[in-house]
């Protein structure tokens, strides 16, 4: 099941933005509209996460955010224009759980969102791992970047949970070749070349270059 996002955003550009950055990386997006209904609109739709502005027309992110929290703890990200001390100051005495400043970078909300997300609902089975905006969708058996995706095969998924697992480190090759094998599935040194040069060639193919990271006599990395 798709976790849920609810965006409260008065421009209706960034609003179509964050709803096709949202859904290409996952996630059900949704957006109110009348502001005046906003408790209502989170009431129905029951998001796991709230994407809210501050300057709203008719009223302001802070008073809905007091309003949400009288009966929900949904995690809040404030994503605003709003750069002031007093402005940040208030989002947290107030219940947001996260504060962004437009512009923002897009990896950067995406990985705030995972992070909250997880840390909400610790007990429900993960179904994706995310990595500079690049989405793996573990249900799925896909991978998707920018709004677009290639399906992979199963030594290819696995092969790229281990290294969306280590993310950031060198992952030696007989480390992820015991891990395959750990899972069942036998796969030689050999074919692992093999696998590795097929990833990114489907990475290519939804405009990701050099995702993967070979680092010579030691392994691979994102």
């Amino acid at each position: 099941m798709k976790q849920k996002i609810l965006i409260i955003e008065d421009d209706p550009v960034i609003r179509s933005e964050l709803i096709t950055l949202l859904e290409g990386n996952g996630y059900e997006a949704s957006a109110a509209i009348d502001f005046t209904a906003v408790v209502q609109t989170v009431k129905v739709f029951q998001p796991h996460l709230i994407l809210l502005d501050i300057k709203l027309p008719q009223t302001n992110g802070f008073t809905l955010c007091s309003q949400i929290r009288s009966f929900s703890n949904v995690p809040v990200i404030f994503v605003t224009s709003c750069t002031t001390d007093m402005d940040e100051l208030n989002s947290i005495l107030l219940g947001g759980d996260a504060f962004i400043t437009k512009p923002y970078h897009t990896a950067i909300l995406l990985a705030r969102i995972a992070s909250l997300l997880k840390r909400a609902y610790p007990t429900e089975a993960q179904t994706s791992f995310t990595y500079q905006g690049v989405v793996l969708h573990l249900d799925s058996s896909r991978i998707a970047y920018a709004g677009q995706q290639a399906d992979l095969t199963k030594n290819e998924l696995k092969i790229l949970c281990y290294l969306f697992k280590h993310a950031g480190t060198i992952c030696a090759r007989a480390d992820i070749v015991e891990y395959l094998w750990d899972n069942q599935v036998y796969i030689d040194d050999n074919a692992l070349s093999v696998n590795i040069n097929r990833i990114r060639e489907k990475l290519a193919s939804i405009g990701l270059t050099d995702f993967i990271k070979t680092k010579h006599r030691q392994g691979y990395t994102l």
